[in-house]
């Protein structure tokens, strides 16, 4: 999430909390937040992501991914006075008692953790305005000087020894980000704290059960103004336990939403050359829809104002492809009252196969090797997909020979990613194995170690491979390897 993005996406949800409609008199007032201060609250927070693209996937596996998370996190109120408050956050990447399911179905948890080593902290002071919503963070410095530490020396202490300046030109602008944008570091580490000062306002509100209001906004797509449309409904109170429920729907205009897609559609359909020509008319100007939508419930105390509970969803349509989030967050001093999605609760859920290494770590964890948007050659004599009588097809391993190696600042995240590009001949090569490996789980090797296991998505063509990881000095060594005379990857299927 980039830092102007942040700042956007924070504006807007405090336009949204303080711009809830004058309701009529007679109705249900909420009360202004006013929590009390010095008191540690526990939440329960749970996560889940479900990636769809069975449109253009026949192969079971390959179509739809999910992962989910269980977290237990504490917030503490320390002041706040006519202009805002100060709020602790004591994070944790442990599992909570009682999840569903076994703990290795929360991958979201493995990840977390390793973000939590990355910047070197497990709590943070936020400095917010009276509804909470974050706008400053302090000790910015000491998490910049551990970033700062991990890219001079690495996760292990271990002093980096000839990293190319292309290399660490990266890592500092990412370091640059911060100092520039703290909030970064809040969106990473603790998003809960966007999600429940969306309830919340400092002012009363009165509201009657049933009655719906409007606002609107706009949001900026690639420089495509979107106009994004939020239903506020006070669906319901509970006199005995002194809550009101109230739900919050919003959706991004449709044309204007579509219209900023459509370079990222283009890039879709083109990674699915041979699949989008056999398209019917209809089906082709459904792939070039797209939608986005937010549905929030919250549980507002009738006390003090504060969100004891809240349920998210997110859904993204786009290209042919479904992106959905979950969130749900419970009080846990508060009886649970929403409803949760399967997906938080099943105790058998399929997860993708990733071998995460905690932080610090001798070996890679996991990463990508290209975007989607790479579009398919067609297929080549030198295809090394041999017919095996007794099973499915095999695919012999191809060896790579590289071109140029070099770690550069990661765009989608705060991290860094050794950018690879392999010869003609080996790029070849490359786009037949992907291209008959479609669905299954690779492994790439360097040196004879394994660095990632990615599963292919699509073929890769161009000869461009992106390992993305945390620690930079792994890269950096990566990079240095790679770029020795003869230096060849191996691709293989996971055996």
């Amino acid at each position: 999430m980039t830092s102007l993005y942040w700042k956007s996406f924070a504006s807007a949800c405090l336009c949204v909390t303080l711009s809830h409609p004058a309701w009529s008199a007679g109705g249900i007032e909420i009360p202004g937040y006013a929590p009390a201060t010095g008191v540690e609250r526990s939440y329960r927070v749970q996560k889940a992501t479900e990636t769809d693209m069975s449109f253009w996937f026949d192969k079971p596996g390959a179509s739809a991914m999910t992962m989910r998370g269980a977290f237990r996190q504490r917030m503490t109120v320390l002041s706040r006075d006519e202009d805002g408050m100060r709020v602790r956050w004591s994070l944790s990447a442990d599992l909570p008692e009682g999840i569903a399911g076994l703990a290795d179905s929360y991958q979201m948890n493995q990840l977390y953790r390793n973000s939590l080593t990355a910047y070197g902290t497990a709590t943070l002071e936020l400095e917010t305005d009276l509804n909470s919503n974050p706008r400053n963070l302090s000790g910015v410095n000491q998490i910049v000087a551990h970033r700062r530490e991990m890219a001079t020396n690495g996760p292990d202490g271990v002093p980096v020894a000839g990293a190319s300046a292309a290399g660490q030109s990266g890592i500092y602008d990412i370091i640059a980000k911060l100092e520039a944008n703290p909030l970064q570091i809040i969106a990473a580490l603790v998003p809960e704290a966007q999600l429940l000062a969306t309830g919340q306002s400092y002012q009363a509100e009165t509201m009657e059960i049933g009655q719906a209001s409007a606002t609107s906004r706009d949001e900026d797509y690639g420089g495509v103004s979107v106009p994004v449309t939020s239903t506020w409904t006070l669906e319901s109170t509970d006199a005995t336990a002194r809550t009101a429920t109230l739900s919050l729907s919003e959706e991004a205009d449709a044309a204007a939403f579509s219209q900023s897609q459509q370079p990222a559609i283009a890039n879709l359909i083109s990674g699915f050359a041979e699949r989008a020509k056999n398209l019917t008319a209809d089906q082709l100007a459904s792939v070039k829809r797209a939608s986005k939508s937010r549905s929030v419930e919250l549980v507002v105390s009738l006390n003090d104002g504060s969100t004891l509970e809240a349920s998210e969803i997110v859904t993204v349509a786009s290209g042919g492809t479904t992106l959905r989030t979950y969130t749900h967050i419970q009080r846990e001093d508060m009886p649970a009252s929403l409803q949760l999605p399967t997906v938080l609760t099943a105790k058998d859920l399929q997860t993708p196969d990733l071998h995460i290494e905690p932080l610090p770590s001798s070996k890679v964890g996991p990463g990508i090797l290209d975007e989607l948007s790479i579009p398919p050659a067609p297929r080549k004599a030198s295809q090394t997909v041999a017919p095996d009588n007794d099973g499915p097809k095999a695919i012999a391993p191809v060896s790579l020979e590289v071109k140029s190696a070099k770690v550069v600042s990661a765009p989608t995240s705060f991290g860094s990613e050794l950018d690879i590009m392999l010869t003609p001949e080996s790029a070849a090569k490359f786009q037949d194995f992907t291209q008959a490996a479609v669905g299954e789980i690779t492994q790439v090797l360097i040196n004879d170690k394994v660095v990632i296991e990615p599963r292919i998505l699509t073929p890769i063509t161009g000869g461009h491979l992106v390992i993305s990881e945390p620690d930079s000095k792994l890269l950096q060594d990566m990079a240095e390897q790679l770029t020795l005379p003869e230096a060849k990857i191996l691709v293989r299927l996971r055996p």
